[in-house]
């Protein structure tokens, strides 16, 4: 499979031409090997990644969280290691990081719904001019604790609950990762609790004062559907053996 092809398929899939305020780079940040033969992906573009994808000889990798953000860095220390071993290895890097999460089909938002059962969706919380939230309705009301087990099972993480909304929760917004920013948003779409993936700072009086449930699953975890979804993808439409790098870092 060409990369060129592949990148655009990925692009186009992903609409990755609508996320232009994101912070990240998307698309492909960094150019390796022509052809791809084997494909990887993961959360984080962190060194333990690229290693354990060299060891591999992946020709590609795929990850939610890539090297470039904002204003532009120095390529000195962990960045040159980091961009070093992608080369010389022959590694292309592909980044998703908004145009994965609120994915209707593959992403995080989206997946993390699919697995709780929640129905009759909509989108909800704006960020950076795009509505990146899901919100819906569960299939019967439960207990704030009850939603947390159901999500611990899915993502094999440890939940927290900040239980300050209603003691049973029906309506359910979900912003994977460091979502908590949109807890008025979900306060004031109807929804009974927030899933994200952590905290801020200000989230605890926000939740407190909004009535709302906030629930956090852990960043990495609640953002490692979006990336091995998407993977599925392209071992279904080409063929290509794909793997999951997994690299938790228990936030």
């Amino acid at each position: 499979m060409r990369l060129a092809a592949l990148a655009r398929w990925i692009d186009d899939t992903l609409d990755i031409d609508a996320f232009g305020a994101d912070s990240s780079l998307n698309g492909l940040q960094v150019e390796g090997r022509k052809t791809v033969k084997r494909v990887a992906t993961a959360v984080d573009a962190c060194e333990e990644t690229i290693t354990r994808a060299a060891r591999a000889r992946i020709d590609l990798l795929i990850v939610h969280h890539g090297l470039f953000w904002g204003p532009a860095v120095p390529i000195t220390g962990f960045m040159a290691r980091r961009l070093r071993r992608l080369l010389s290895n022959g590694i292309s890097l592909y980044a998703a990081h908004l145009p994965l999460d609120c994915h209707p089909e593959l992403g995080n938002n989206a997946r993390l719904a699919d697995l709780l059962g929640v129905e009759d969706r909509d989108r909800f919380g704006r960020y950076k001019g795009i509505d990146i939230g899901v919100r819906g309705a569960l299939p019967r009301p439960v207990a704030t604790a009850s939603l947390a087990a159901r999500v611990r099972r899915v993502t094999g993480a440890p939940v927290r609950t900040f239980p300050f909304g209603p003691s049973r929760i029906k309506r359910l917004g979900i912003v994977s990762g460091g979502g908590s920013m949109l807890l008025q948003a979900a306060a004031e779409a109807g929804c009974d609790a927030l899933l994200t993936g952590e905290p801020a700072h200000s989230a605890w009086h926000v939740a407190r004062e909004a009535r709302i449930n906030l629930l956090c699953g852990g960043h990495y975890a609640t953002e490692t559907l979006g990336v091995r979804t998407l993977g599925e993808r392209v071992a279904g439409e080409f063929g290509l053996p794909v793997s999951f790098i997994d690299v938790p870092t228990g936030l």
